[in-house]
């Protein structure tokens, strides 16, 4: 039995809790899998770094509107994806040599591990460990639907799609969330045939229903997209190719492909690490609860010294929230009597696809729901890309801008846009909802760069018609 001060479960965001409070106390860092965690490793780092040279090999399609022939001569897979994972690799490969060989008061165990009472572990071969602090950050894993010939080797993950060998001529894409409309981009604009299957009626459902609906209206433009589908069953060529057979609302269908990516959501991985032999309280999606402080509860009161973040506990699977979450969890560590809440008001994200979406706040379903049991009006504005100066320069007729505040405040309570740079336009809007600005004070109380892309904010704040003048 090795005792530490604080046991680490996950080289992710957990990785960063590693403070100077914690040199010359025992620190345990415990990680199966790749060092460094889904972002690095599998997730929002190399998918982006393959949406930067998708994005250049998709630009032809745009230019020719303008009046510009581009031609694509050819996509090297093997040169984007060796480019990419000697970085991704090396990065992985420090972080694990830092914490495993530099830092005389870490040790680093290469091994899953799994909960005997709420202060002892035990990794998979027999070593046991205590700790007065333990802090889960073990992550999510993707979903494999119960599917026949879903373990077939040409069925892949996000974990696995991005180091193929080489670029699928047909791929079949199960989902409609953002990993598949990511992706989808991805395959497409390097030239892949691509197929969507999706259970759900619109693309990214779970986003507000204008967003839902115009987004699967531009990827219907770009991919064979085939909503409310189901895949029934994936066999094997002679050829090493796959045949999928469907069900959808024109009936059965079968098609064959060469690759399959299954992108229907991720799991916590808390059920492998038997947290019912410490009593836990679990989500019924199999979350880890915990407070505004990321204490883990068992039986609603927060267990002392155990504590949790990130996907493994999380109502939201991105890297800037369990970093967020880290840095609580880094402060209270140390300040037991000066704990600090995390503040999960105004969460935005982004899917890097084409056309790429950013928000923050309620859906418009959302808003009304609350503004009518609080008794407020709800403003709504939606302003089109293509109304502004640069939009026109871009013959933009996809973006928009859509915002939701409370009439009389001006107070945001969400905004949603669609289009070129979305992640990094929403910005602003995130601000303003972080430190309570009305949509008339920054609409009117700063000059807004003419004739730049961002007037399609601005025009968007002027168009809610809000109470408040600024």
């Amino acid at each position: 039995m090795t005792h530490f001060d604080l046991a680490i479960i996950g080289s992710g965001s957990g990785n960063s809790l590693i403070t100077p409070d914690w040199d010359g106390r025992k620190v345990a860092v415990i990680d199966g899998g790749t060092f460094g965690g889904t972002c690095l490793n599998v997730g929002c780092i190399p998918t982006k770094m393959y949406v930067y040279p998708a994005q250049l090999a998709a630009t032809g399609t745009d230019a020719a509107r303008l009046g510009v022939d581009l031609t694509l001569d050819k996509v090297h897979w093997r040169d984007i994806r060796d480019r990419i994972f000697t970085r991704i690799d090396a990065i992985s490969a420090g972080g694990r040599s830092y914490r495993a060989d530099e830092l005389e008061n870490v040790t680093l165990y290469d091994s899953y591990v799994r909960f005997t009472s709420e202060h002892a572990l035990e990794t998979e071969d027999g070593r046991r460990i205590t700790a007065d602090q333990i802090v889960v950050a073990a992550g999510s894993r993707p979903v494999l639907p119960d599917i026949p010939g879903i373990n077939l080797p040409q069925v892949h993950t996000s974990d696995t799609v991005m180091r193929i060998p080489e670029l699928p001529e047909r791929i079949l894409i199960i989902g409609g969330g953002y990993i598949a409309a990511e992706f989808g981009f991805v395959f497409s604009a390097f030239g892949s045939k691509v197929t969507m299957a999706a259970r759900s009626g619109p693309l990214l459902r779970a986003m507000d229903a204008t967003v839902s609906e115009r987004f699967t209206v531009a990827a219907s433009e770009q991919w064979d997209v085939r909503l409310n589908t189901e895949v029934r069953s994936l066999v094997e060529n002679p050829d090493g190719s796959v045949q999928a057979s469907l069900g959808g609302p024109e009936g059965e269908s079968t098609l064959d492909i060469d690759l399959v990516l299954v992108a229907t959501g991720r799991v916590p991985n808390t059920d492998r690490l038997g947290v019912e032999a410490a009593g836990f309280d679990l989500r019924p999606d199999g979350r880890l609860v915990v407070d505004e402080f990321q204490r883990v509860l068992k039986d609603g009161k927060p267990v002392e010294g155990v504590w949790g973040l990130g996907d493994v506990s999380s109502d939201f699977q991105l890297k800037h929230v369990a970093n967020h979450e880290a840095r609580t969890v880094a402060h209270n560590l140390v300040h037991p009597g000066d704990l600090l809440a995390s503040d999960h008001r105004f969460v935005p994200s982004a899917v890097f696809s084409s056309p790429q979406i950013a928000s923050v706040g309620m859906t418009e379903e959302e808003a009304c729901r609350d503004t009518e049991a609080r008794g407020v009006e709800l403003a709504l504005a939606v302003q089109e890309y293509g109304s502004t100066a640069y939009g026109w320069a871009m013959e933009d007729s996809t973006g928009f801008v859509k915002l939701l505040a409370e009439k009389e405040s001006g107070k945001l309570l969400g905004a949603h846009i669609v289009g070129h740079e979305a992640s990094m336009l929403i910005q602003p809007l995130i601000q303003a909802m972080s430190f309570g600005l009305d949509a008339s004070s920054m609409a009117s109380g700063q000059y807004w760069i003419h004739p730049a892309l961002t007037e399609v904010v601005e025009n968007a704040l002027l168009s809610l018609k809000t109470g408040k003048v600024g």
